[in-house]
């Protein structure tokens, strides 16, 4: 098999890995804050996946973090993308239903096209994706529009999730404003475990380890989000994020939620309906049209890898 193949091969492994995974996450989420805090649930699952994969890369490449270069890299992106974006939709879905969540987290595919506009490796928006862009930001106020049994817990937990996608866009093309002198598995582990120590610390500060109740449950969520959504899936993604465009990137943003759906209503009976049905539909076409800007289909995209 030529490199080349590998590497499409490589690009196809990792995109499978983040639909399945991360579209299973926001269920594992809403199932541990029942008994764990939300800010200590995020914290620890990161800071031990975090020390997990600077381990395994050290150990790969005999190297250690020590350049503080790439720390600083690391807090920026740990700060955005995990003690944000992560901790934000953790703590909304105290209250929102985990399918709800991962729809609206699907609004950062908007974000990223549209930062994907700035900075030294920018993309030109066409007009396809500003129609798109503009539809998904209208399925997004309908899905955040009152409904007949209106909670402003509900609603607040809402906008920080739609705030947790807008932090997390801005991670993504921060992420690739900058050349990768760090490998991508060295640099997962470092902003996890930033991101994670953040969160750690706001928890102890505001008093949630009285508040943190062992349970099978409880720990089996945290041990699935740490093993395979912190290890495993961000380290994809942190790779993705350096070897294919935003919009190729932004994918994962109605896959999730598709896989998100169906698990929400299979083990959790969760459903979506009224205003915020029509809502997910509009965000998702506007995502849809957003992330097949260049009109690419899926074979030529596994095809270029890029």
């Amino acid at each position: 098999m030529s490199s080349e193949s590998r590497h499409r091969l490589r690009i196809l492994a990792a995109f499978v890995v983040v639909y399945l995974v991360w579209g299973s996450t926001y269920l594992a989420i809403r199932i541990g804050v029942r008994d764990l805090p939300p800010a200590l649930l995020a914290g620890v699952r990161n800071v031990i996946a975090g020390l997990v994969i600077m381990g395994i890369a050290c150990a790969r490449e005999r190297t250690l973090p020590l350049n503080p270069r790439h720390w600083l890299h690391a807090l920026v992106m740990g700060l955005l993308m995990i003690t944000l974006a992560n901790g934000l939709v953790t703590w909304a879905e105290v209250q929102v239903q985990s399918n709800q969540a991962a729809l609206i987290a699907s609004t950062s595919a908007l974000w990223v096209a549209w930062f994907g506009t700035l900075g030294p490796r920018r993309h030109a928006l066409s007009l396809r994706v500003k129609i798109g862009l503009a539809i998904g930001f209208a399925g997004t106020v309908l899905m955040l529009m009152p409904g007949a049994h209106f909670s402003f817990n509900h609603f607040s937990g809402q906008l920080l999730i739609l705030v947790s996608s807008l932090c997390w866009g801005i991670g993504v093309i921060y992420g690739r404003s900058f050349s990768l002198e760090a490998s991508p598995l060295l640099l997962s582990g470092m902003l996890l475990f930033c991101g994670g120590a953040f969160l750690t610390v706001i928890g102890v500060a505001i008093g949630e380890p009285a508040r943190w109740h062992w349970s099978v449950s409880g720990i089996g969520a945290l041990v699935y989000l740490t093993v395979f959504g912190s290890c495993v899936a961000y380290s994809a993604y942190v790779w993705l994020i350096h070897h294919v465009t935003p919009d190729k990137l932004s994918t994962t943003a109605y896959v999730n939620p598709a896989v998100a759906l169906v698990l929400g209503w299979v083990v959790l009976d969760e459903k979506v309906q009224g205003l915020r049905l029509l809502g997910m539909l509009v965000i998702l076409l506007g995502v849809i049209l957003v992330t097949t800007r260049y009109g690419a289909s899926f074979k030529r995209w596994v095809k270029t890898g890029v």
